[in-house]
């Protein structure tokens, strides 16, 4: 077994894997970059060793200098994690030829499942049934149209070195594709450094399926069932469960043989996944399952499976890396009860679920379910890595009692002032369909409008943050207004929510009365007070309520033209030039954050005044872009 393990990543998944290494007695060694560097899992390793800048191209993406830091801290192994270069066939080599034992597959597995277009090819030769569509080698824009056009629309433009939702486009119509070619190539290019696609038939209801795999170098190869991972938002997973609703043994026993065999095609060795495509249309049946891709390491929703079947899975990487046999054979493999995963991004759902950066002033996460995070209260969320800051796991015996566990979580989440999408999980494991197993990849789509509603305080909510302004519990000012003859006395309380005047008024008998945060509780609860600030938590949502002292009053508000950069990123296409004539809808300027890109649209018709924006420029929050004057001014 090794002694000294490095691994080659961040965040959640760095913490996940050095609480393994350490109940196992192997010494853990981070790497980190500037913006990580008094990180959660920098502070959790034995050893840290900085790896360069803050842009991953810079830092987790350079091979060189994390096999360099394994060597200068003495390490013996290195685990890949998820994302960066874990599936990155040139850096397991690399590893391998340095003397290193690699915790992953063996390059060549890596390489036959890692372009999805010739892992397709290979899964047809060994009988997995594989989604119609294009595969071929001509990339030219014209080919792929014609071939949109002959395999019929919908379809779905894929990148073959994709991944976690980036680099996929669907195409309701032919008139569309070229756009959307064109941004998915841009967008695969800067993620994957790889622009070559392929096309594949959009499947109307489709159900995101996929199976466990592990393998080791003794010809041994099983699976750990499967997980369902059908809620997703722009190809993003963002609930997932294990074992999938619906699935019956017959079906099961099915994919869970294919999963099998695409493992054994390519002689895979550790932790793998074999993904599916079914089509829900008509319950989930065989016959209607398509092999998708292979990821060659361990997934992000691995904990789901970890609750059903007891396993520690990274245990298993580790133990398969230095020569073992599984630990476990197939027929000793069984599971129990149903889990239920929800990531938790920093993101503004009321804002296009843009990503939210910033400092995590406050951050308080429930206690009765598995918490995996790479931040505590105090760090910052920065623009240069994915938003996702935590995932909340709930098992239970059945799945209603998990998912009403998850819900409970979800809605005693308490961030502030980052943006999470802590109320929008809530809500989803709330949604009548959800909870019927009526799931597929459109789910979010479908339901936005009541997922994604205005989130306001409740009377409740409003009521304990006005106890808590009274004078006889803050003394520094008073709100109090409104004496009333020959009725019970009331108190009207006046404050300002994010900046927004709002009023309550109190019964004479309350007092200055707090209710503290209670780890697995939705609130309201008074869960911090600054000067003349509350924050009040509320089914996943925090509201910050001041002292309104101001007199009424009113104020313009910026150019309706003047188009905003809404998050931090970098310009990656322009689509207008000064004095140009614009049509409401027209693309305007692409800008790319956290590995996504965000198309900035002409609000109305109009003329391009002025633009302010290069190729290439990095911009900041707020920036004006582009000012167009409305065609009626």
């Amino acid at each position: 077994m090794m002694k000294r393990l490095l691994i080659a990543n961040r965040g959640e998944i760095a913490c996940r894997i050095i609480r393994t290494a350490r109940r196992m007695g192997i010494e853990s060694v981070a790497v980190f970059s500037d913006a990580d560097r008094g990180a959660l899992h920098v502070r959790m390793a034995d050893t840290a060793i900085h790896i360069g800048p803050a842009a991953a191209s810079e830092s987790y993406l350079r091979g060189e200098r994390i096999i360099a830091a394994a060597q200068q801290a003495g390490a013996d192994a290195i685990h890949p994690g998820f994302g960066f270069l874990s599936e990155n066939a040139k850096f397991a080599q690399s590893v391998i030829d340095a003397g290193l034992i690699w915790v992953g597959p063996d390059p060549a597995s890596i390489n036959a499942m890692g372009l999805k277009d010739a892992a397709k090819r290979l899964m047809d030769r060994a009988g997995v049934p594989v989604t119609p569509g294009y595969m071929g080698s001509d990339q030219s824009a014209g080919t792929l149209t014609e071939e949109a056009d002959r395999i019929g629309y919908p379809v779905l433009i894929k990148a073959i070195a994709g991944g976690g939702g980036k680099g996929m486009r669907k195409v309701e119509k032919s008139e569309d594709f070229a756009a959307a070619l064109q941004s998915c190539q841009r967008e695969a290019k800067s993620a994957f450094g790889e622009d070559r696609v392929l096309l594949e038939k959009y499947v109307t209801r489709p159900r995101h399926i996929e199976v466990q795999v592990f393998g080791d170098r003794h010809g041994n190869v099983v699976h750990l069932f499967e997980r369902d991972c059908s809620l997703q938002r722009r190809h993003q997973k963002v609930i997932e469960e294990a074992p999938a609703p619906g699935m019956d043994a017959e079906t099961r026993a099915a994919i869970c043989e294919a999963a099998v065999k695409a493992a054994r095609a390519v002689d895979y060795v550790g932790a793998g996944t074999i993904e599916f495509i079914a089509d829900a249309s008509d319950g989930l049946r065989a016959d209607r399952i398509w092999f998708m891709e292979m990821n060659t390491r361990l997934q992000v929703e691995h904990p789901v499976t970890e609750a059903i079947t007891d396993v520690d899975l990274v245990e298993w990487q580790l133990r398969i890396a230095a020569g073992e046999n599984l630990p476990k054979s197939q027929d000793a493999l069984n599971f129990s009860g149903w889990s239920v995963e929800a990531r938790l991004y920093a993101e503004d759902p009321a804002n296009g679920f843009l990503p939210s950066t910033g400092t995590l002033e406050l951050f308080m996460l429930p206690e009765e379910v598995r918490i995996e995070t790479g931040v505590a209260q105090g760090d910052a969320i920065t623009s240069f890595y994915d938003p996702m800051i935590a995932k909340l796991i709930a098992h239970a015996p059945t799945r209603q009692e998990a998912i009403d566990r998850l819900r409970s979580a979800c809605g005693a989440i308490a961030i502030h002032p980052v943006k999470t999408n802590a109320a929008f999980l809530a809500r989803a494991l709330s949604e009548p369909d959800f909870i019927a197993g009526d799931v597929d990849t459109g789910f979010v789509e479908r339901h936005i409008d009541s997922l994604n509603r205005n989130v306001e305080p409740s009377a409740k909510a409003l009521e304990r943050a006005g106890q808590s302004m009274l004078p006889s519990g803050r003394g520094a000012w008073n709100a109090l207004a409104g004496f009333r003859l020959n009725a019970p006395s009331a108190r009207e309380v006046r404050m300002l929510l994010d900046g927004s005047a709002v009023s309550v008024t109190l019964p004479e008998r309350a007092g200055a009365g707090r209710q503290g945060y209670e780890p697995g509780a939705a609130g309201p609860f008074i869960v911090r007070e600054e000067g003349n600030s509350i924050l009040v938590a509320e089914q996943g949502t925090v509201f910050a309520f001041s002292p309104d002292r101001s007199e009424p009053s009113h104020g313009g508000g910026a150019a309706d033209g003047a188009i905003r950069a809404p998050i931090p990123g970098r310009v990656t296409a322009i689509a207008v030039a000064d004095g140009q004539r614009v049509k409401k809808g027209d693309t305007l300027i692409v800008l790319e954050a956290m590995k996504m890109e965000y198309t900035l649209k002409a609000p109305f018709d109009g003329t391009v005044a002025t633009l302010n924006a290069g190729n290439g420029d990095q911009v900041t929050e707020g920036t004006v872009l582009v000012d167009i004057v409305e065609d009626d001014q």
